[in-house]
């Protein structure tokens, strides 16, 4: 099937990380039972709401109750590691599953470094593109200056630690891999995975990626403005290599799918304020009840920061989904869709994964 999972593990009002990683070794045999493809875990730090901080471990624990479906990183944040670690890591759970691990890696840190300096200049219209809305993009200057964030940063490194060129990181993660490094990674060379790298842009992951001739992996989920742009480079600077012969490209998307619209919509709810949540720089908090959600008070400002993703989730009945869904590949020119999907109750997400698959095959 051309359909994956992105898991953060998310931790639900009310509820604990236990319950979230729980439930996330529940939806990956889920996930595996359903027939996707493959199922990633996203590295995030300093969010109540999101258990999914070291995707290596929780990796591990996911391949271990699992016997089919691939694993891996949505993405591993390289500007915080050192090459050598994460290759060391994936290689000790490549060691025991092998054949079924992705080691997907992003820019992070070097990322919002230059978000910080470089605001929107102009706001763009809304497009639609063969029936894909592309919204205009979302300023993230504001958010990348904010000293809080600063902070966080400087806690996920040694003090003065410097990040390299994320294309000299690559290279050193490729180079571990095969056994060319002057370092040695032990488990880890040799080690049997694939290696992905994820973009927002058109810049300096894109064109890594094609040049190492990679497979990439653009988000429409989180920056629905740029992933034309972020495909298009990327197939524009790719070059085959031993991994790869051609562009392979997979498309991330949010999306709620219910046997009605109207419980499609109520499962959905809470979405906007756990966005709004991130977009303010509080970092994810625990996601919402229906209730949570009504009861928020919103402000014209609110709904500027979480407009482009709400217009650009999938929500509704599974034919409905499948079908937009469908649009996005092929505007996109996708090979696979990478699916997130949160609710506050863990069988709604199970379900609604249950019913987007079914509806997938039958297309």
């Amino acid at each position: 099937m051309t359909l994956s999972i992105l898991d953060l593990a998310p931790i639900v009002s009310g509820g604990t990380a236990g319950d979230a990683l729980r439930n996330t070794l529940d939806l990956a045999r889920r996930a595996e039972e359903y027939g996707y493809r493959r199922y990633w875990l996203a590295e995030h730090h300093f969010a109540p709401g999101v258990a999914s901080s070291a995707p290596a471990v929780l990796i591990a624990l996911v391949a271990a109750a699992t016997s089919t479906i691939r694993v891996g990183s949505g993405a591993v944040q390289l500007g915080h590691q050192t090459p050598l670690s994460v290759v060391e890591q994936f290689g000790i759970v490549d060691a025991l599953h092998p054949g079924r691990i992705d080691l997907g890696i992003g820019r992070s840190g070097q990322r919002r470094a230059e978000l910080a300096t470089d605001p929107v200049a102009e706001k763009q219209a809304a497009r639609v593109v063969d029936g894909l809305l592309i919204p205009p993009p979302f300023d993230w200057s504001a958010l990348a200056r904010q000293p809080r964030l600063a902070r966080q940063i400087a806690a996920l490194q040694q003090p003065g630690a410097r990040t390299p060129d994320f294309a000299d990181q690559i290279d050193d993660v490729l180079a571990l891999l095969d056994g060319t490094h002057e370092a040695r990674a032990v488990p880890g060379e040799g080690a049997d995975l694939r290696v992905w790298i994820l973009g927002s842009s058109g810049g300096q992951s894109a064109q890594v990626a094609g040049e190492r001739g990679l497979p990439f992996a653009a988000n429409y989920h989180v920056s629905p403005s740029s992933v034309l742009e972020a495909v298009e480079a990327y197939r524009k600077a790719f070059k085959p290599s031993e991994a790869l012969g051609e562009p392979y490209v997979i498309v991330s998307a949010d999306a709620v799918v219910a046997e009605s619209r109207a419980r499609a919509r109520e499962l959905a709810k809470g979405y906007d304020l756990w966005v709004r949540s991130i977009r303010t720089g509080a970092g994810a908090i625990p996601y919402p009840t229906a209730a949570e959600a009504d009861a928020h008070v919103w402000t014209d400002a609110d709904r500027d920061l979480v407009k482009d993703r709400l217009d650009t989730r999938f929500v509704g009945p599974p034919a409905e989904v499948a079908e937009g869904l469908r649009v996005l590949r092929r505007v996109t020119g996708a090979d696979e869709l990478l699916i997130t999907t949160i609710t506050h109750d863990h069988e709604d997400r199970a379900r609604s994964y249950e019913l987007l698959a079914e509806a997938w095959n039958r297309s």
